[in-house]
């Protein structure tokens, strides 16, 4: 190629994204390792209520929310942003296909990184003596 930029594609297993989602949940099961499919086929139920409710909630522009950090995204989830729990608020995952066979909490962080600012009065010991105005 005469200084053309080669974009490699993204696949699963080989399978494009046109392939993938044309899967049902039973097929994809098959291709992902064995705790996910595992949990995947015992909440086979649980995964086709979400997805079920999160199209209508796409359809009408609203992001679909969900606690359950444990889902085994699906093949269908792709190009769809979705509010993770994260404890303390929803946390937007856009996922993409290297995300399929993961669960959704390991993109919804928990925990975020210590800020430290500057010590307050009383912190230390030359601060101890300072009035609180």
């Amino acid at each position: 190629m005469a200084g053309g930029i080669v974009t490699k594609k993204r696949t699963f297993m080989g399978m494009e994204k046109e392939e993938l989602q044309k899967l049902t949940l039973d097929e994809f099961a098959k291709l992902i390792p064995s705790r996910e499919r595992r949990s995947l086929l015992r909440n086979k139920k649980v995964i086709e209520d979400f997805i079920y409710k999160a199209e209508k909630k796409i359809e009408k522009g609203k992001i679909p929310k969900t606690h359950t950090r444990e889902m085994v995204i699906v093949p269908k989830f792709l190009d769809w942003t979705i509010g993770v729990h994260n404890g303390k608020e929803f946390s937007q995952v856009r996922v993409s296909i290297e995300m399929v066979g993961h669960r959704l909490g390991e993109f919804a962080m928990t925990r975020k990184s210590v800020k430290h600012g500057a010590a307050g009065v009383g912190a230390t010991k030359g601060s101890a003596s300072l009035s609180v105005k």
